[in-house]
């Protein structure tokens, strides 16, 4: 008898969807160039630094609390604890957030209109194919305390 392991179901590793879009923003600026003139400036170039800088704010202190409870960042993996401590009292879901602040300051950093365009498209798509799946598994795996989690704390921020 084959027994399976419950977990999210996520088999794309997460940030291969977010490398994906900025890659197709990419494509589009060579099939439907769009002038970068506006975001390439000085300004423009600062604040994607600061975003980036910003997206590390998130990624470490989450990283380090999941090593801290030997959890799992793989997402084809069963969690071994729920998360509600730390960076995860501002955001269920900090290293999804901080890979999306990457991209945002990526963006500003090319200056490739496509690849800020198609944000609201890239939070569609991790939200549908990775967050809600990951919710599913959370609430089977840790029930009412994710329940009340989730009432406290915004999926994004």
């Amino acid at each position: 008898m084959k027994t399976t392991i419950d977990s999210p179901g996520v088999v794309i590793p997460p940030p291969l969807f977010y490398v994906a879009v900025f890659l197709f923003s990419l494509l589009l600026q060579k099939l439907i160039p769009i002038n970068p003139a506006v975001l390439r400036s000085t300004a423009f170039e600062i604040a994607g630094i600061a975003i980036v800088a910003i997206s590390l704010i998130f990624t470490v202190p989450a990283l380090l609390q999941f090593l801290k409870t030997k959890n799992t960042i793989i997402t084809v993996k069963p969690a071994n604890s729920l998360q509600t401590s730390g960076i995860y009292t501002v955001t269920r879901n900090p290293m999804y957030f901080a890979l999306l602040l990457l991209y945002i300051g990526l963006t500003l950093l090319t200056g490739n209109w496509w690849t800020l365009i198609l944000v609201p498209l890239l939070v569609l798509i991790v939200t549908q194919r990775i967050i809600k799946p990951e919710e599913r598994y959370l609430l089977r795996a840790f029930g009412e305390p994710y329940v009340s989690y989730k009432a406290k704390v915004r999926r994004w921020i």
